[in-house]
């Protein structure tokens, strides 16, 4: 059974590299890269064989109700290969980039500690096993977010973990009221014990929730966190935060209980369409007077999730495939336009883009990837943002909402003002600048990487290919029924 190993193997990577890491850094290098290759290999061979199925593993074979599961379906499956990928590029341009911090094995271990939180937050199938792994992952990224530590970084650090703990809190009474209420803790069960309990229980629930890991996913106006915590980490934990963390402790969790639990509750939809749609517009207004070229990036962010709630919201099939499309197309390119930030802080030692200049010449791989990223983003044919944005907008019109449609039309173009100030001022002004640093190898591979899968990810929705890749995921999160049959009718 393969299932436990996603948490072992990282968890595995952290010890050993704490424990022979020593004063240098070699051994973290090799063996996150190890554990990043091994986990996405295993994540992609296990997507392929779900075929639409379910696999349980009960721990210490302890069975349910009384034992604690890890379950993988179709969305656990697609979210790990999206975790995986990041993780596996963020290893590759760590290298160079968290050198210039010092060599210190430190930072690995930490990586690894997150990437086993996020790991068993997807996996797992018991709700308050979700909230421990959901610590681990925060409190390591809580270390990473200081990782440099400057007065800037110390700052946004405290931040986060004040509103992390915030969120946690109300996740943790959430998760109270609900066991007192069902006398289980098993996701599936409590979806079968959730239809007899009185409507006011399930509201109040289901808004702690909310909040809890609205908080998490920094969807306004939860939102108050991210831009200090996005921006001051160093760039490989930026693109790991705003690519990945936000999506699980956040959106994933939000989708598996309103979804797979709670069945869907009609007041709850409304509300993702109104906070995605202010996320959107407001955000997407925000990102465009920034001058911080991480900052920036940190509020289009928000922007981007505010489409995933608005997919989600609507609830339909094509409206939550437009969602879980635009999941996997914003971890991808929004990884990249962090790593591009991180290049330019890098070579040039600011990230001011009124104190940038040409750099077509001087970081030639750089300019070419954030100009890829800037289309991708902005929902510019033929890259992949295209056309999940296009599919969330023929869903809201499908729907009979064509006023939601536009509002995500103008989210893009107000996506696209802020992309192009960025290759406007940051990388094209009429201004000569001297570098600092080379930049090298390994993080112009990662750079590369994501940005062949911005030009080649549209092809997800290609048929033959989508039944195979996306239909399974969003089978599962329209199928409440369908989910706890296969996790407790076995």
């Amino acid at each position: 059974m393969m299932l436990p190993y996603f948490i072992i193997i990282p968890l595995l990577a952290a010890f050993l590299i704490t424990l022979i890491g020593g004063k240098r850094d070699i051994w973290g290098i090799a063996l996150s890269m190890i554990a990043t290759a091994a986990l996405l290999i295993m994540s992609l061979v296990s997507f392929l064989q779900l075929r639409g199925e379910t696999i349980v593993y009960e721990m210490g074979n302890w069975q349910l109700p009384l034992g604690i599961a890890l379950v993988m379906d179709s969305l656990s499956g697609f979210m790990l290969i999206i975790v995986s990928l990041v993780a596996l590029t963020s290893v590759v341009y760590s290298i160079q980039y968290v050198r210039h911090l010092g060599q210190d094995f430190k930072y690995y271990a930490l990586f690894m500690f997150m990437l086993t939180g996020m790991n068993g937050v997807i996996l797992t199938g018991d709700i308050f096993n979700l909230f421990v792994f959901m610590e681990i992952a925060l409190f390591a990224a809580f270390a990473l977010v200081a990782y440099g530590c400057r007065a800037e970084e110390y700052e946004a650090a405290f931040k986060y973990a004040i509103m992390g703990a915030v969120s946690s809190t109300l996740i943790l009474i959430g998760i109270g009221v609900l066991y007192s209420a069902t006398s289980t803790l098993t996701m599936a069960r409590i979806a079968q014990a959730i239809p007899g309990l009185p409507s006011q229980i399930v509201l109040w629930i289901g808004g702690l929730f909310l909040a809890g890991f609205g908080l998490k996913a920094a969807a306004m106006p939860f939102h108050a966190w991210l831009p200090d915590a996005h921006s001051s980490a160093p760039a490989p934990i930026s693109s790991m935060l705003s690519g990945v963390l936000i999506k699980v402790l956040g959106i994933y969790a939000i989708i598996r209980l309103f979804f797979n639990v709670f069945d869907a509750p009609s007041a709850f939809l409304t509300i993702f369409i109104v906070i995605g749609s202010a996320s959107i517009l407001i955000s997407g207004f925000l990102a465009i007077i920034q001058w911080d070229f991480k900052r920036l990036l940190a509020y289009s962010s928000i922007s981007q999730i505010g489409y995933i709630l608005l997919g989600m919201g609507l609830a339909t099939p094509l409206a939550i495939l437009g969602a879980v499309f635009h999941l996997f197309n914003h971890a991808i390119f929004k990884s990249l336009l962090f790593y591009d930030a991180g290049s330019v802080e890098l070579a040039l030692g600011t990230r001011d883009l009124q104190k940038l200049g040409k750099l077509g010449k001087l970081l030639p791989v750089t300019s070419g990837t954030s100009i890829i990223a800037s289309l991708a983003i902005s929902g510019i044919p033929p890259f992949n943002g295209f056309f999940s944005k296009l599919i969330i907008i023929l869903a809201a019109i499908a729907a009979g909402q064509p006023v939601l449609a536009l509002l995500a039309i103008l989210g893009s173009i107000l996506t696209l003002a802020a992309v192009m100030k960025i290759q406007r001022y940051g990388l094209r002004q009429d201004v000569d600048v001297a570098p600092v640093e080379k930049i090298g190898l390994g993080m112009n591979i990662a750079m590369i990487l994501l940005a062949v899968i911005c030009i080649v990810g549209g092809l997800l929705i290609a048929p033959g290919i989508r039944e195979v890749a996306l239909d399974p995921v969003v089978n599962v999160i329209l199928e409440k029924a369908e989910y706890v049959q296969m996790v407790l009718g076995r």
